[in-house]
């Protein structure tokens, strides 16, 4: 084979077809890296003793579920005036743009498994059920940041504190062994993306107020 062949002795193929041959092998060595990677992070996550943390994960993050914090958010800021309820509607908007995202189409395309939560020792006190849906991309960050961005961004002095909330969520999920970093961090990429929709939206149909 070609990819065996001593350079000096390999025949010389047209620079396009080289091209197209060591694409593929690049890309797959490249994934291949930053999955070592990822498992490597998720271990040391697994391998780090926090007793004064675990408790507080594992209930952060199953308050998380269903998007409940953010929703229970929403409900109050409906209760706190026009821009706070705007604020609201956008970012219910785009919880429901991230959650349709992640789980119709990010996790059906990708199927990755979810992690060995046992091989890696994760301490029972961080359990939390094992969802049986594929692992990437992470929903609970993907709701959590399209919340916080579509409100923040409506309502600038929540932006902090609810980014904060969202990084913790995402975390949390790590923490508590069901999602790979690679999944907290594609779910909050896909978030941002869903807040910027849920905005597009938001702001054709609700026009800004003088």
């Amino acid at each position: 084979m070609a990819e065996t062949t001593p350079p000096s002795t390999a025949p010389r193929a047209p620079l396009g077809h080289r091209r197209t041959g060591r694409r593929p092998s690049a890309l797959r060595a490249v994934l291949t890296d930053l999955n070592a990677v990822d498992g490597a992070l998720y271990a040391a996550v697994a391998a780090t003793p926090t007793p004064a943390l675990d408790r507080g994960l594992r209930r952060l993050s199953a308050a998380a579920d269903h998007s409940k914090i953010s929703v229970a958010v929403a409900a109050a800021l409906a209760l706190a005036g026009d821009r706070p309820r705007r604020a609201a509607v956008a970012g219910i908007g785009a919880i429901a743009v991230a959650s349709a995202s992640a789980n119709l189409l990010g996790k059906r395309l990708v199927r990755r498994p979810r992690p060995d939560r046992e091989s890696a020792r994760v301490t029972v006190d961080r359990h939390v059920p094992m969802p049986r849906s594929a692992s990437f991309p992470s929903g609970h960050t993907a709701s959590a940041v399209a919340f916080a961005t579509a409100v923040g961004v409506v309502l600038p002095p929540m932006a902090v504190p609810l980014g904060l909330l969202a990084g913790a969520v995402g975390y949390s999920r790590v923490h508590t062994g069901v999602h790979y970093p690679g999944d907290v961090a594609a779910g909050a990429v896909l978030g941002l993306a869903s807040a910027v929709t849920a905005l597009a939206v938001t702001n054709a149909v609700l026009p800004a107020r003088g």
